[in-house]
């Protein structure tokens, strides 16, 4: 597998492999597993739409992306997905949606895990292919992976879980393993960093995982700003901890991390999404 590009051919596909096509110019890409005979399972929202931001910016990306979520475009093989959501298995030309076919990196060293995008590949080791596909076929037929959201419960974050069985067991923790969503949080303490530098001041929670990216944050910005002093200074420790955070937050080296049966997981989820159930109804 290149350095940069992990496209692949479809003759290079074997049954357990996290694959992903770009959506909308390369703004984010859809994941799924390859179970074989051409079929992928993939989480997804409903009405068709893999980002999922619940407004108009949804339709606009849909809209840009060839064959995909119109009922003009049927598949002969599949039907109309176009309203389905949660996990759905789909034939492999109405997985790609008219994108190129991309291979998920595991197992990836420190260094080639930040020399590459976001979404892209994970540190953490994959498990055999059998235990891949029985998970998604599973959690298939249970559309047992919760509520599709773009940040703490997306297709990339399926598709890890059904690679490594690595899963974040909490009830208040974001369950996202996804490099993507992690890129966005690692950009956005950038901005904290940015904005700590030129002295405005922020409120922090007080987590043990804050204070340690604080003092992260501290050393990588008081060092560069010594070698490389001003706005130079500033860009590179402002790229340190976007590194360190998408580093940090990896499934392959997050200590809240452990290994879930598949069985757990749904009744984990179920549990989960009964608590949000019952707290929205107390609200109301």
């Amino acid at each position: 597998m290149g350095l940069f590009s992990h496209k692949i051919t479809r003759d290079d596909l074997k049954p357990g492999d996290h694959i992903y096509s770009w959506r909308n110019a390369y703004i984010y890409s859809h994941h799924g597993i390859y179970v074989g005979d051409e079929k992928v399972i993939h989480f997804t929202r409903g009405g068709g739409l893999e980002f999922g931001t619940g407004t108009v910016l949804d339709k606009i990306i849909d809209i840009s992306i060839p064959n995909h979520g119109r009922r003009d475009n049927k598949c002969l093989d599949c039907g109309d997905q176009s309203n389905l959501g949660g996990v759905i298995s789909s034939c492999l030309d109405c997985f790609l949606a008219g994108g190129n076919l991309y291979l998920f990196e595991y197992s990836a060293s420190p260094s080639i895990f930040l020399a590459k995008r976001g979404g892209t590949c994970t540190i953490a080791s994959s498990d055999p292919c059998d235990e891949v596909i029985s998970r998604a076929k599973f959690l298939h037929l249970r559309n047992g992976f919760g509520e599709y959201d773009l940040l703490d419960n997306n297709c990339e974050d399926f598709a890890i879980y059904c690679k490594t069985g690595l899963f974040v067991l909490s009830m208040a923790t974001k369950f996202g393993s996804s490099g993507q969503a992690n890129s966005v949080s690692a950009a956005g303490g950038v901005v904290s960093l940015t904005l700590k530098v030129l002295g405005v001041k922020k409120k922090t929670s007080g987590h043990e995982e804050d204070s340690v990216v604080s003092v992260v944050n501290q050393v990588i910005s008081s060092t560069v700003k010594y070698v490389v002093p001003g706005v130079g200074g500033l860009a590179l420790a402002e790229y340190g901890h976007y590194c360190f955070g998408r580093l940090f937050y990896d499934i392959g080296v997050r200590k809240d991390a452990c290994k879930v049966s598949v069985e757990e997981l749904v009744a984990f989820v179920g549990a989960k999404q009964g608590l949000l159930e019952r707290k929205t109804s107390i609200s109301s």
